[in-house]
């Protein structure tokens, strides 16, 4: 199990993969030729190798019913508040569940007019989505996928309390990658979602 960073994780899983070990890794900011890399390894060595940016089951949960709610909700935004340690912003959850929320809904979400006055205070936007990103000391990790519609919205909240969250996620990432011996993306893959 690895949950390093991409650029320490990378060279790891070379040298493990080709030692037949198999690997679960909690790291983002892979490139998408660094995922292609990883395929080749597992199916040249005959390894399996889990990448999950989020082992919250939750977490996993509420993208995959962001990702339902998007085909039919025609505005959205994402506020995500981790503790103030965290080093990117907005968070790796934040960006993929905008990118998977556009890609489910297979158009761009609609925006509000602008501004008079338009300032940055709308949060960085991505796909289309305004992602806001809180840090302060207290929070662990939340994210809150909000979308609108006329005369409507959802909410869909998910709230990390302790790192004891990700245990489950971990270890069901543990039993499979061994059983699969390929390359796997996401815990959503190993949740059937």
């Amino acid at each position: 199990f690895d949950s390093t960073i991409a650029k320490a994780s990378l060279p790891a899983l070379r040298i493990a993969a080709k030692k037949g070990v198999n690997l679960v890794i909690a790291t983002t900011g892979f490139t998408a030729g660094d995922l292609d890399e990883m395929k080749k390894l597992a199916k040249d060595n005959k390894v399996g190798i889990v990448i999950a940016p989020n082992f919250a089951l939750g977490s996993v949960l509420m993208l995959h019913l962001a990702k339902i709610a998007a085909k039919y909700m025609d505005y959205a935004e994402i506020i995500e508040l981790h503790h103030h340690l965290k080093a990117d912003a907005p968070s790796g959850t934040a960006l993929n569940t905008a990118r998977d929320m556009t890609k489910a809904r297979g158009k761009p979400f609609a925006s509000p007019p602008e501004p008079i006055n338009p300032t940055s205070s709308r949060g960085q936007e991505v796909e289309g989505i305004p992602i806001h990103a809180i840090r302060l000391p207290g929070l662990m990790a939340h994210q809150e996928v909000i979308l609108g519609a006329p005369g409507q919205t959802l909410i869909i909240r998910h709230d990390t309390i302790n790192r004891e969250c990700y245990v489950p996620g971990i270890m069901l990432a543990i039993k499979e990658v061994v059983k699969r011996r390929k390359f796997i993306y996401g815990l959503d893959t190993l949740l059937n979602l």
